[in-house]
């Protein structure tokens, strides 16, 4: 899928990334996302089984580029001759997609990669009979760079970066600048250098009389999933190399524009998928698997973007704008005031705050105990077992010891629980599941001394009591809020909202008695990724202490958020 000088180890490693990202295409549309059979054809034994979010990305930019190139075929019907240049393709199967269709009539689609892949894929057509069925009859002999020839379908071998072979290969392929053409590129002009993908981009606007243009790739860099994100290409020796001087929807937008394109459009894919997307399908989508990473998903989203260009087309090409609605807002956000925000280092051996999906609640004035959620132990990524104790000691937060008793299947290493401390040795865990499929895991007590110090060596001696299935029911969910309310002079819990493995989103609520239940048996990488964390107010303070935090960087890699953060709400409490 990417560009550089044939030979090198690092077109290698890009080519690495196109044949990568088939692979997850393939998954994708075997779970249902996409209607694709040609994909598993051209894939072949290269097959591998995709999570979840992997399958909503590649969902997402293939509904977005087919949505692009559809409406330019409808936009250009009346036209005797038209053109599809597929930049990169790799082993993508739009042409046959198309083909298959019925939307080929009067356009052919042109393919250029690396000689090495066109040739591959070349041989995979010629032996597979329901593609070469599709193609037709090939041309015999090959040609300068076009390896492999039909009646609507060329594919060449030639390096994009090499923008004067390109054109003399277009050319000798047939390749006309007088009729419409719509040049494609998914994740290809990133891996170039940006003196050669801008004089590529400036070429087909100045080459091209009547021209579309249909750009994805990535965006916003500096932030931990960008960061993820760049160090993941990098290791594969496939630099993201855009992005620097490009780092956003606007720069890209001025970008094409500067280049001679007329006309330019920008969508992250939130507002793609929102906008773009007919609800009965955004419903059909998020019933295909069990599916609760919500916040990943929107920020892998917005971490890429799909940009629509055009010059010398009789009418207006915007197809990203023709179903967009802007919101209705309430007008300018009010500023209460300002909240300072400060590193607290942890000097202690003792780990397990690099984690997410976590709960961390305050059991004494100066203790803070997290349980559960997902993040760094024994030196892998995996569900939190260990509890982890915070203590203010002498202004500052130390971590201490924490051991667990009775610590059997019933916690089970639970994400998106919660925990309310209800006394001075009782907490109620509520909640919480290991996987989107599993049914939730109930509610327990966690039981702790009524006076302790935890800076003691033996540290907190919390003990897991399971409950007899008292209001199991409303304990049956993850994600949602357990609050504590008094009504005539007695506790409750407020437990609302959350979902279950049946139900995507719970809209009911309980008030548990809180007598019934009663037990009888140094340095900080700035942005943090503010979701998935947990916090605790400390009311003496006037504080707000942010715990852990981080998530998937869609198949990049994992971001931990790697130390406490303390918010003071100090100037905003005092000023009302």
């Amino acid at each position: 899928m990417g560009r550089g000088r044939p030979g090198a180890p690092r077109d290698v490693a890009v080519q690495g990334t196109g044949g990568s990202s088939a692979v997850s295409k393939c998954s994708a549309a075997a779970r249902g996302y996409v209607r694709d059979r040609f994909l598993e054809l051209l894939v072949g034994r290269r097959r591998r089984r995709r999570a979840p979010l992997v399958h909503r990305g590649y969902y997402v930019r293939t509904r977005a580029v087919d949505h692009c190139v559809q409406d330019f075929l409808l936009k250009t019907q009346s036209h005797p001759r038209t053109q599809i240049l597929s930049l990169g393709a790799g082993f993508d199967s739009l042409y046959f997609r198309l083909k298959d269709m019925g939307l080929l009539s009067h356009t052919v689609v042109y393919e250029v990669d690396f000689p090495n892949v066109v040739c591959q894929k070349a041989t995979l057509i010629k032996g597979i009979k329901e593609l070469s069925a599709l193609v037709g009859d090939a041309e015999g002999e090959r040609i300068g760079a076009t390896t492999f020839s039909g009646e609507d379908y060329k594919l060449l071998g030639v390096d994009l970066s090499e923008l004067s072979k390109l054109q003399k290969a277009l050319e000798e392929a047939g390749l006309d600048s007088e009729v419409p053409t719509l040049f494609l590129a998914e994740v290809v002009l990133t891996y170039m250098e940006n003196s050669r993908s801008d004089a590529l981009i400036q070429w087909a606007a100045e080459h091209f009389s009547q021209a579309c243009f249909v750009l994805y790739e990535q965006m916003h860099p500096e932030d931990p999933f960008g960061r993820v994100m760049q160090q993941h290409f990098s290791q594969l020796n496939s630099t993201l190399q855009s992005l620097a001087q490009y780092p956003d929807h606007e720069a890209q937008r001025r970008r094409f524009l500067q280049k001679g394109w007329t006309e330019c459009s920008v969508m992250d894919m939130n507002e793609f998928f929102t906008f773009c997307t007919p609800e009965d399908e955004q419903r059909r989508v998020q019933a295909l698997e069990p599916f609760d990473e919500y916040e990943e998903w929107h920020l892998k989203c917005s971490h890429y973007f799909v940009l629509t260009a055009a010059k010398g087309m009789k009418s207006s090409w915007t197809p990203l704008l023709s179903n967009m609605t802007v919101p209705y807002g309430d007008g300018p956000v009010k500023v209460a005031g300002s909240i300072t925000a400060s590193v607290c280092g942890i000097h202690s051996e003792v780990a397990g705050l690099r984690r997410y999906g976590h709960h961390s609640a305050l059991i004494k004035p100066d203790i803070i105990l997290t349980t559960g959620g997902f993040g760094e132990e024994d030196g892998q990524h995996c569900r939190m077992r260990n509890f982890h104790v915070l203590i203010k000691h002498e202004g500052c937060w130390k971590a201490g010891g924490v051991k667990k008793e009775n610590h059997g299947k019933r916690w089970g290493g639970r994400l998106y629980h919660t925990v309310s401390c209800l006394s001075n040795n009782l907490a109620l865990v509520v909640g919480g599941r290991t996987s989107p499929s599993s049914a939730a895991l109930g509610m327990l007590w966690l039981k702790f001394p009524e006076s302790c110090n935890a800076l003691d060596s033996d540290g907190i001696t919390v003990e897991l009591v399971d409950l007899q299935p008292v209001a199991e029911p409303a304990a049956l969910r993850w994600r949602h809020t357990a609050t504590e309310v008094m009504f005539r002079g007695e506790k409750y819990l407020f437990l609302y909202g959350g979902r279950s493995a049946m139900q995507p989103v719970l809209g009911d609520w309980y008030f548990l008695h809180t007598e019934e239940l009663s037990c009888t048996a140094e340095h900080l990488e700035w942005p943090l990724m503010l979701h998935n964390h947990s916090s605790v107010f400390l009311p003496n303070e006037k504080e707000l202490l942010l715990i852990g935090g981080g998530g998937n960087c869609f198949s990049f890699g994992t971001h931990l958020n790697p130390e406490p953060v303390s918010l003071s709400f100090s100037n905003i409490l005092t000023s009302h």
